[in-house]
This record gives structure tokens, C-alpha cells and sequence, in this order.
């Protein structure tokens, strides 16, 4: 949801891309066979110093699931390899939650640790602290119905794929996003059920937003009815009680802001399934 757009907004900007994944053939179906693909995780050290040799930057947006630690272990060591390779910019994907004051939640805490070895590693970098993607909505629908788990009252900057894309790419052609922690949000702020109703009401209309307690979010975990919640309940019990505090406007200033609102981003998404249908 978030590699594919970056590296598909950098060859037509120009660049020359190279992608490591576990998976080149799931790659390929995704991104077609004008990219390079080398096969390899971050856990290992020789392939990623090969992988970076010639190349000028590296972009590290990783998702450990259920491993809190890998995003830690991921940027400790493409910020080593990066540093043998001569690479000239790291760019990392990060949450804007990521401060001090949360370290206590293991995501976040493997999140500060990872944006620490970035800095401490003397190459220059640019850490993206984004809120929300638009494009999780669709994550929250089953069926004919959309979940909010818990109250979730905090309203958030929502962002589209495409704009974050575009920000990355800009970075690389601004020596003044050198070294910086960059907010990436969104212009219009929704709580979650209200950023459900618009997306629904244009996607899925007629689909009813159900709001579910955690005890009753739990309680479908201990039945086995969605076993995906087990995961994702801590996040959303964190979520609902801490608050972004960055601020957009460096970001905008430096690379341009977005320009995609929820309901021209809901109507986009109509269409595609209408036309994929």
C-alpha cells in the first residue's frame, strides 16, 4: 500500500530503481517488469551493503506485523550498509505519533529506536511522520458493514498514497529536506467514524458504521471470528488516547501540499471498482 506508490512516482520523475523484497515475483505482479528486484530482507547485512553499492539514496518503509522489533533491526542495519556504500540520503517512513512521550507502546518505541540509528548513522535523512492513509478505509469494511473499534474521538489529518509519493520524491530534489523530521498529513481532519461516513457514503453506499467496544472487539478474538483483531486491538487502545502534535506546514512549504480530499479520493476509488467491475 505504501512501497508500491513511492516506487512508482520516481521513474517517471527520472530515477532509476532498484527494490528488495521477499517476494520478486509478487513484486512483478504489482509493479511490472521495468523495476530491478533483489531478493533479501533487512535482517541481512551482506546482501543490503551489495544492494545499496551505485545507488544514491534508499527509502526504508517496512511493516513488522506482529515483529515490533523489525523496524528497529531494518534501520540499524540499512543505516550501516548505507554508511559502506555511500549512499547519499535515507528516507524513512515512520507514524506521526512517534515521540518520546509514547515510547511506552512497543510500536512506537521500535520506531524512535529506528529514527535514532538513521540520525546517529551521519548519512543525510528525511523521516516522514505521516498520519493516516485514505487508503485504509477499505480495511475497516466487512461486508455490509464498517467497524470503528473503540471511540476513537481524536480527529486526524487523513492523507492519500499519491500525495505522500509525490513528497518523497520532491525530498530527493531538496537539499533543504536534509536532516529533517517532516509531518505528512493530510488537510482536512476526520475522527475515524467520520472519515468511514464520507468514504461509505461514496464507495459503499447504503453500508452501515458499526462502533465496536474493545470488549466486544476481544471477545470476537477469543471466538475466532476475526483473527486479525488480535493485532490490531493494542494499536487502536493506544490510538484513542494519544494525539498527533506535529505540524504540517514545514513539509508543505519544502515539498508541496496535498492536494487530494477525502471526497475526491472516495469518488477516484468509486470509479475504479465501477470500471474493475
Amino acid at each position: 500500500m505504501l512501497g508500491e506508490p513511492v516506487a512508482r512516482q520516481w521513474q517517471p520523475d527520472g530515477y532509476q530503481v532498484r527494490i528488495l523484497t521477499r517476494s520478486p515475483q509478487k513484486a512483478t505482479a504489482w509493479l511490472g517488469k521495468s523495476y530491478e528486484f533483489v531478493v533479501g530482507d533487512v535482517d541481512n547485512l551482506s546482501l543490503l551493503e551489495a544492494v545499496l553499492q551505485g545507488y544514491d539514496g534508499v527509502h526504508i518503509s517496512l511493516d513488522g506485523g506482529k515483529d515490533n522489533d523489525l523496524e528497529r533491526r531494518g534501520e540499524v542495519n540499512v543505516a550501516g550498509a548505507a554508511v559502506k556504500a555511500g549512499v547519499k540520503r535515507i528516507t524513512y517512513l515512520h507514524g506521526a505519533l512517534v515521540a518520546e512521550e509514547n515510547y511506552w507502546y512497543p510500536g512506537t518505541k521500535a520506531k524512535f529506536l529506528a529514527e535514532k540509528a538513521i540520525r546517529e548513522s551521519g548519512v543525510p535523512y528525511t523521516n516522514f511522520n505521516a498520519g493516516w492513509f485514505k487508503e485504509s478505509l477499505s480495511r475497516f469494511v466487512y461486508g455490509k458493514r464498517a467497524f470503528v473499534i473503540g471511540k476513537q474521538p481524536n480527529a486526524t489529518p487523513w492523507i492519500t498514497v499519491k500525495d505522500y509519493a509525490r513528497m518523497v520524491a520532491k525530498a530527493y530534489a531538496t537539499p533543504e529536506a536534509e536532516n529533517k523530521n517532516l509531518f505528512i498529513l493530510g488537510t482536512e481532519s476526520y475522527t475515524l467514524r467520520q472519515a468511514l461516513k464520507t468514504y461509505c457514503a461514496i464507495v459503499h453506499p447504503g453500508i452501515k458504521i458499526i462502533t465496536l467496544s474493545f470488549w466486544a472487539a476481544s471477545l470476537f478474538v477469543i471466538l475466532g471470528w476475526r483473527e486479525e483483531l488480535k493485532t490490531a486491538l493494542p494499536f487502536f487502545r493506544y490510538f484513542e488516547h494519544v494525539q498527533i502534535k506535529g505540524s504540517l506546514a514545514e513539509a508543505n512549504a519544502l515539498l508541496g501540499a496535498p492536494t487530494i480530499t477525502l471526497e475526491i479520493w472516495s469518488r477516484q476509488q468509486s470509479s475504479h471498482a465501477h470500471n474493475g467491475r
